[in-house]
């Protein structure tokens, strides 16, 4: 093994992103051969890694997982959420989800082992797609697609241009390239309706095809290969 910034190890691990390894670390949680891990530090082969006193043992090989969630269960990996996407699925090595869809939301969530590719997907300069069909509580009039294709004002920016077709008489899809918090449901509070139902068809290149809810699948090599090659990984 080259040596490796602690981060990147503990993502590579399986046990968290980047990100909450940089927070672990900062708390002095992380130690490398029984000394407290900074910032920065690096790993190299045979190097005894711990978390809150407990050994990581490097990962085999990486898992990336489409699964299909059901409305109520929480996009975390917080063993204090008894609803938690992990624990849900209950795949036998460690795993935590690619962003979030709402606890009153269903669809397409990828989980995986890998911290690098979670950091590349969740980037909102990269633009990536993710498609929804959403049932709202009136009739979807052609004014209506028209300015939630146009972008409406959420959280206190205005919302990038989306792609937007009607699919029913209260039906739509939408493709969007940001992740705002409850994007959807906020953008059609704006305009006067509610969502009665949203669930989430495909993120960049994978989708939820027959996955129903609560089942989940491995991602074929094809579909990691265009995922890697469309988030520049």
């Amino acid at each position: 093994m080259e040596d490796r910034r602690i981060n990147k190890y503990l993502a590579d691990s399986g046990y968290c992103s980047r990100r909450e390894a940089d927070r672990l670390i900062g708390e002095g949680l992380v130690t490398v051969n029984g000394l407290v891990a900074r910032i920065g530090d690096r790993v190299q082969e045979g190097d005894r890694v711990a978390v809150r006193g407990r050994a990581l043992r490097p990962r085999a090989s990486r898992v990336y997982l489409a699964a299909y969630k059901p409305v109520g269960i929480v996009c975390t990996a917080d063993p204090r959420e008894p609803m938690n996407i992990v624990d849900y699925i209950g795949y036998p090595s460690r795993i935590y989800p690619i962003g979030r869809l709402d606890k009153d939301s269903e669809g397409l969530i990828l989980l995986t082992s890998d911290g690098d590719i979670v950091n590349r997907i969740l980037r909102a300069a990269g633009g990536h797609e993710k498609e929804y069909e959403v049932w709202i509580d009136r009739p979807v009039t052609e004014e209506f697609l028209r300015r939630m294709a146009g972008g409406v004002p959420v959280l206190g920016q205005i919302t990038l241009p989306a792609r937007v077709r009607k699919t029913g008489a209260n039906s739509f899809r939408i493709v969007l390239v940001q992740g705002l918090n409850r994007q959807i449901r906020r953008m059609c509070e704006y305009l006067g309706c509610s969502v009665t139902r949203l669930k989430r068809l495909r993120v960049v290149n994978i989708t939820l095809g027959r996955l129903r809810p609560g089942q989940w699948r491995l991602l074929t090599e094809a579909e990691l290969k265009e995922l890697r090659e469309t988030v520049g990984y």
